[in-house]
């Protein structure tokens, strides 16, 4: 059973902080130099990658205007697929551009391939990773295209059932991919956060024995922040420049301050979940003094015995504990006492 990946030098797992993926999808709205930009603030935000994708228009639908191919309600209404994907794709010829300019400024870039064609324009790039898709997940030849280069792979979940999950991590493994990741994922743009079922994340990582994490497509990092807490070792999220731009994808990705905000919080959490601990931890030991304890209200003299009117239990901590109030009745003190002072277990006779 996978427990860790490493992508690029970083390890990605449950003893790791979260792996932050910006998508940047379809948000350089035909811009290279918004590409670029995104690619920069993803980094000043914390990210720990961005991801693009890899297709043209004809690799990844056919130019059609039959009704299979008219899109039908949601954000895209009324254009045809194939025009969608003309909008919305990352021309090819920036990709060598795109990835120069990541290793230049010190961030991961890695793209979903949706086609073999687009795997072998990644292997000459040089990607350090693949990811599949939500609506490639059932696409097994094109998951073991991409496992066969040997690279770790991320696949999205969105939209398949748990014999589907099964079937496309098989067809990972058999083709070779021995780091391999899943995110749980909701294919809605945007998703409500009452559909995600985040306690489906433990299952997966027990049921598929992966590093499993949260393609997140609500509109805040809650969701995000929530999974955490339930094992999510990598965190994707839409990213954009300005959620206005009226591109493909703008409206339901994060701006810069919430990518910066959904990083930092992500390595709170994550920090906060830590390990089993019952013990006193750093932050409390000045507070020690403030637990009750039992000190003596009146002076006693060597030999005399403790009634209960001789000792309370108060603030501070300095002296033995209440639990002790009963079995310290009728016992006598081995030395003069004063009152306000503690009661301190070596100074009470035949007391063990």
């Amino acid at each position: 059973m996978t427990r860790q990946i490493s992508i690029a030098g970083r390890k990605i797992g449950a003893a790791s902080p979260p792996y932050v993926i910006a998508e940047m999808s379809a948000n350089h709205n035909g811009s290279i130099e918004a590409a670029f930009r995104i690619i920069e603030e993803a980094k000043r935000a914390g990210a720990d990658a961005v991801k693009i994708q890899t297709y043209r228009p004809d690799t990844i639908t056919l130019n059609s205007t039959l009704p299979d191919f008219q899109i039908r309600g949601g954000l895209w209404a009324g254009r045809t697929l194939y025009e969608l994907y003309t909008w919305a794709h990352t021309p090819w010829e920036w990709h060598e551009q795109l990835f120069e300019h990541a290793r230049k400024i010190g961030i991961t870039l890695f793209s979903s391939p949706f086609d073999n064609t687009a795997v072998d324009l990644l292997e000459d790039l040089n990607a350090p990773a693949y990811k599949i898709a939500s609506f490639e997940a059932i696409d097994l030849q094109l998951i073991k295209y991409a496992a066969s280069t040997g690279k770790p792979m991320i696949i999205s979940t969105g939209m398949a059932d748990a014999e589907e999950i099964a079937e496309a991590v098989e067809a990972a493994r058999s083709g070779g991919c021995q780091q391999l990741a899943l995110l749980h994922c909701v294919s809605g743009y945007p998703a409500p956060a009452e559909d995600y079922n985040l306690r489906t994340i433990p299952d997966m990582i027990t049921r598929f024995g992966c590093v499993t994490g949260l393609s997140d497509h609500t509109l805040d990092n809650t969701t995000a922040i929530a999974s955490i807490a339930l094992g999510a070792a990598l965190i994707e999220k839409h990213f954009t420049l300005d959620r206005s731009a009226k591109g493909p994808d703008d409206s339901f990705s994060l701006e810069p301050a919430e990518l910066r905000a959904l990083c930092q919080a992500s390595k709170t959490a994550w920090s906060a979940i830590g390990n089993i601990d019952y013990g006193r931890k750093s932050s409390e030991q000045g507070n020690v003094m403030f637990r009750r304890s039992l000190y003596f209200v009146r002076p006693l003299k060597a030999g005399d015995a403790i009634t209960a009117d001789d000792i309370r239990s108060v603030r501070p901590g300095f002296g033995a504990p209440p639990k002790f109030y009963e079995r310290l009745i009728g016992k006598r003190v081995l030395r003069d006492v004063a009152a306000c002072t503690p009661v301190l277990i070596e100074h009470i006779q035949d007391f063990s």
